[in-house]
């Protein structure tokens, strides 16, 4: 049994004063799809869009959350509250998140100013978890000025964090042929600012020209931001300052152009639909089943076609019984 509605608002108000348990409560309720979701989103919607989300994206082996812990080290640096969602492949066994104890984040795990978090992706494809979004609105609220989202590293699906990030930060690596796998996977029209991680490793040079020579091929003439590309190693820190100022210098775009905006609300719409979608899908899984097989069967009988079969799928409540033609 869940927290009741009064109790949903209290661990918001606590979560608002920065108390670690109810932010942590309030992401295990939407990560778990509590019944009182609804009531955890209601409450924090009018005191969120205040933080800056990153994204981190790259694929298995640049240096994801080494980068990521760098950069925690230096957002605190400059006094800034920081919280980390860091999205792990789900256990076969659990669902839970594999690499839950993220040892490289052990270092800001006394600092009262990080929130970590690590998220099982519970299977979802596009490397991030569905409570993603839900989770960054509950940090927001606890006062965190930068939110880092840390992707599990899938290769092409990983795009979708631009969907979700107000500055996606993608990672590559010499030598392990991420030139290629840019051009495939599409990363390059969703970076805002490229690191080439490892950047003491040979090939670094031969990677930051490839990347410069694909972003001038795919740069448009009427987008007034140009992706700065910064060669880190973050295992010992250089570079993580000039990424730190490449996020801020970014973030002053997007407000001046009035793209932060655009890109939020293409992120509100696309969550409203995902919802709707999805509890449409729910509805009919649980009281229209036997009304979709109905249909099929008229559609295979030719009393009627998909596209009016769908429309009275739709049509009709899915308690309703009748049998719609």
């Amino acid at each position: 049994m869940g927290p009741r509605p009064h109790d949903v608002a209290e661990l918001v108000s606590r979560a608002r004063r920065g108390e670690a348990r109810s932010v942590a409560r309030l992401i295990s309720l939407v990560e778990t799809e509590s019944p009182v979701l609804r009531e955890v989103s209601a409450a924090l919607a009018p005191h969120a869009g205040r933080a800056h989300v990153v994204g981190l994206t790259g694929s298995p082996g640049v240096g994801k959350s080494t980068s990521t812990s760098a950069l925690v080290t230096a957002l605190r640096r400059r006094g800034r509250t920081v919280g980390v969602l860091a999205i792990d492949p789900s256990s076969p066994f659990t669902g839970g998140a594999l690499l839950g104890d993220r040892i490289r984040m052990e270092e800001h795990a006394t600092d009262p100013g990080v929130y970590l978090r690590s998220m099982a992706s519970r299977g979802h494809l596009g490397g991030l978890s569905w409570a993603t979004p839900h989770a960054i609105r509950v940090l927001d609220v606890a006062g965190c000025d930068v939110i880092l989202v840390e992707t599990v590293g899938v290769g092409q699906s990983e795009v979708e964090i631009a969907g979700l990030a107000d500055t996606t930060l993608v990672l590559v690596a010499p030598g392990m042929g991420d030139g290629i796998q840019a051009a495939k996977a599409g990363i390059l029209e969703i970076g805002d600012v490229f690191c080439i991680n490892k950047a003491d490793r040979d090939g670094a040079t031969t990677t930051r020209r490839e990347l410069r020579t694909m972003l001038s091929m795919t740069h448009r003439p009427d987008e007034t931001w140009t992706p700065p590309i910064i060669m880190t190693v973050a295992t010992c820190g250089d570079g993580i300052d000039a990424v730190v100022q490449a996020i801020d210098d970014h973030a002053a775009h997007l407000r001046e152009s009035g793209e932060l905006r655009r890109r939020r609300h293409a992120r509100a719409r696309h969550e409203i639909e995902r919802i709707a979608l999805a509890e449409m899908s729910r509805r009919f899984e649980v009281g229209g089943a036997d009304r979709l097989d109905r249909l099929a069967d008229d559609v295979l009988a030719g009393r009627s076609d998909p596209f009016g079969a769908a429309e009275a799928l739709l049509a009709v409540p899915p308690g309703d019984d009748s049998h719609p033609r």
